[in-house]
């Protein structure tokens, strides 16, 4: 059995089911932030905007959507990566291709990560 290091999870399963929880965490949090907006009315100001996301409720949701997002896209990119940059679709640099386009994918959604962290606590 070859093992990949470059997966989420453990295996297909886990990645399965990390990509659905994370899709219900995004889902609900558009809700809640939909739902804010919609009761807001069109008077929303941005006292009003910062207020509500400075809560410890909303930074603490914000932070899972934005682990969230990170995890959904990782999977989805390491999936489409695998299915189509490989040496049979690709020819002998496949496996090349393949390896930068993740390194380059993790680089990209690490300093999202990190920006989204550091936006939501300072």
């Amino acid at each position: 059995m070859v093992n990949s290091v470059t997966n989420f999870g453990r295996s297909g399963l886990s990645d399965w089911l990390v990509q659905r929880v994370s899709g219900v965490v995004l889902l609900a949090y558009m809700l809640v932030v939909g739902f804010y907006v919609l009761c807001s009315g069109s008077d929303l100001s941005y006292e009003q905007w910062s207020g509500y996301f400075d809560s410890t409720f909303m930074r603490v949701f914000s932070t899972a959507a934005v682990l969230s997002i990170v995890a959904h896209a990782w999977i989805g990119l390491w999936s489409v990566s695998t299915d189509y940059l490989t040496e049979r679709m690709m020819g002998g640099r496949g496996t090349v291709l393949r390896l930068a386009f993740q390194a380059a994918s993790a680089v990209v959604l690490f300093t999202y990560l990190v920006w989204g962290i550091q936006i939501l606590w300072s």
